[in-house]
């Protein structure tokens, strides 16, 4: 069963809590942040893409990196920007974007949980991307990023929040600049803590890894590493019930063709797929349909019959595409490793995707349908794992409003 405590959150002044609070910092560039920060020097993104208060040009992964994160983060607190939770409490998150929202639960969770597949993983992860996580983690001695579980839905569970959230005010209410309200209620009362604590010990046997491998991976290995730390013990996470949540699609961009010129790739494509023009650009619509954009034309791809197994991973699109054109025309057969594939979350847009490949920094695009959560959990149940970067959630938690020290 999922083992869960409250926490003493580090989080903001109520009154600068939308200042602070920042988009992940894996889903902005060095520049991107630093435009997005531009101005506000309580913004967390000081902390976790602290590369924007040093010279342009700095290797993001070195220790003079890490060494400024620390530094801004331990000077939000001196400052007063930053406040600690006076005793352990647990936080409900709701978000709210283009009028639907999800509710989840931020706590600890154990990592030896994670260990014990108690949280469940869908994913590998790429060595480089938990490295910078560990490195920052341990440098800063704190855990900043909020890994994304999922669980499936609790009625006694989504009583209480839903109760809590109709009986109490929230501590931050604020819609950040795109649009995305964000919500946030602390739960302090020692018989409902309690009472959380205890139905996620009795009725939930597992949570699963929607969002966040890396940060998970990087606070199991930092605790390992930090044997005498109890904090460490335990890492930073917001549960969200199944029926709170939509995955969106996660496409690829590639840089080359493996040699081959257009006309011969199409060719090769042929085997497995069904392929026809297409005038605009191409959201599918259905599995087994995708939408590829080369050298400015949009194609629709629909697969064969017999060309794809109907098992748990065999019937994903992320699979039929890894095996049938990445690994089998392309060469990639390592998407954590291969510097050749990059990934591009579907809230970008297709307009991302043609914009990589008319740039020329990329040949060819993909686009997929989105895998949904049941399948997620039958994957993970399963003890298999998607190829990297299949599924995409949005809208994501901000970082700075709830920060665990370690």
């Amino acid at each position: 069963m999922a083992i869960i405590k409250p926490f003493n959150a580090v989080r903001p002044q109520q009154a600068l809590a939308s200042q602070v609070a920042s988009r992940p910092y894996d889903v902005l560039n060095s520049e991107e942040a630093r435009t997005e920060a531009a101005g506000n020097p309580v913004s967390f993104l000081h902390v976790t893409k602290s590369e924007i208060d040093l010279p342009p040009g700095v290797d993001i992964h070195s220790q003079e990196v890490y060494d400024k994160a620390k530094e801004n983060l331990q000077q939000l607190i001196s400052n007063g920007t930053l406040l600690q939770e006076e005793k352990p409490c647990y936080y409900i998150y709701q978000l709210v974007m283009n009028g639907r929202s999800q509710t989840g639960l931020v706590c600890l969770s154990s990592v030896q949980d994670y260990f014990d597949d108690v949280i469940k993983k869908h994913e590998f992860t790429r060595p480089e991307k938990e490295k910078d996580r560990i490195d920052h983690m341990r440098t800063i001695e704190a855990q900043t990023g909020n890994v994304f579980l999922a669980c499936r839905d609790v009625m006694e569970v989504n009583a209480l929040i839903s109760g809590w959230k109709m009986s109490n005010k929230p501590v931050y209410d604020f819609t950040a600049a795109d649009g995305i309200q964000h919500t946030i209620w602390v739960v302090d009362r020692e018989l409902v803590v309690d009472s959380i604590t205890q139905l996620f010990n009795t009725r939930v046997p597992f949570t699963y890894i929607a969002d966040g491998h890396h940060r998970a991976a990087s606070a199991a290995k930092v605790s390992k590493a930090l044997p005498n730390s109890e904090e460490a013990k335990y890492f930073l996470t917001t549960i969200f019930p199944a029926g709170q949540l939509a995955i969106l699609d996660y496409n690829r961009v590639v840089k080359d063709l493996n040699g081959l010129n257009a006309v011969k790739f199409i060719s090769r494509l042929q085997d497995d797929f069904f392929i026809t023009l297409s005038p605009e650009p191409v959201k599918p619509s259905q599995l087994h349909e995708f939408g590829m954009y080369l050298d400015g034309q949009w194609y629709i791809l629909v697969s064969r019959q017999g060309t794809y197994t109907e098992d748990p991973i065999g019937v994903l699109d992320v699979t039929i595409l890894s095996n049938n054109i990445l690994d089998k025309i392309l060469g990639i057969a390592d998407q954590r490793t291969d510097k050749r594939i990059d990934f591009v979350g579907g809230i970008r847009g297709l307009g991302e995707l043609e914009k990589r490949v008319n740039s020329g920094e990329m040949k060819v695009a993909f686009s997929l349908y989105p895998v949904t959560i049941e399948q997620l959990f039958n994957i993970a149940d399963s003890g298999n794992v998607m190829p990297p970067k299949s599924t995409w959630f949005e809208p994501k938690l901000r970082d700075g409003l709830l920060t665990h020290l370690i």
